[in-house]
């Protein structure tokens, strides 16, 4: 049956060569038999740089060329710096931070989803400074060790800020996904970031709409199956 994969927050790194070996296999198996696949964000745990000679973002670049239908990619709050470069490479084409979709008669909505954790203002407020493009200039510029420094610095900081918050907070705010959904005339929501797989069922407009969100990939994969029938989330074993 015809249909459009989704996944995100797969968090690809050296340390984690189970991970690796899961993702290359979803998409020998399972993606190229697909119309096309959307990557929503979080694809690596940390991105410093299309300069950054990781052969381990060598290896998923060439893996995703060699698949035979389109892919794209929206940023998520870990790879935000992935750019056009490494897109070229790996044959992705780069998408805005929500996309509306068209999918077998369907309007389906798609964004990596920390937009929609209004609650967590802190956060909010980190995410606009670093998404200023002269700062992403001026930190692209720095040397490759200087980068992966601070890289190292920002994460540690991150943790330690998430540790004290209230999982509440860093949840996605009500009234934050409905008003996405009438801005774009969408009753399907597709989003990651919370890490917390689900399908919930809401009302946009007097309307049935759903949001669906996608799982992390810690300890198995996580996609969403959109076909002419049914939007499906599905968890696999690597």
């Amino acid at each position: 049956m015809s249909h459009t994969l989704f996944i995100a927050d797969i968090h690809l790194c050296v340390e984690e060569p189970a991970i690796t070996a899961g993702f290359l296999h979803f998409l020998r198996r399972e993606a190229q038999h697909a119309d096309a696949l959307y990557i929503l964000g979080d694809l690596f745990e940390a991105w410093i740089g299309d300069d950054d000679p990781n052969p381990l973002h060598a290896e998923i670049a060439q893996a995703l060329r060699q698949l035979n239908i389109p892919c794209f990619f929206i940023h998520g709050n870990r790879d935000f710096l992935l750019g056009k470069r490494f897109a070229r490479a790996a044959g992705m084409t780069l998408l805005p931070e929500e996309q509306l979709l068209e999918l077998y008669g369907k309007r389906v909505l798609i964004m990596h989803g920390d937009t929609l954790c209004t609650d967590d203002v802190g956060y909010l407020r980190f995410r606009a400074k670093v998404h200023q493009p002269w700062l992403q200039k001026l930190f692209l510029a720095l040397p490759l060790f200087v980068r992966q420094r601070i890289a190292v610095k920002m994460r540690a900081g991150s943790q330690q800020a998430n540790s004290s918050k209230d999982i509440a907070i860093m949840d996605v705010n009500p009234q934050a996904v409905v008003a996405a959904m009438q801005r774009h005339h969408a009753p399907v929501l597709i989003h990651g970031h919370t890490h917390r797989p689900a399908v919930h069922q809401l009302r946009v407009d007097g309307s049935p709409a759903e949001r669906v969100v996608l799982g992390a990939w810690h300890e198995q994969g996580s996609m969403i199956k959109v076909s002419a029938d049914e939007t499906t989330l599905i968890s696999f074993p690597f």
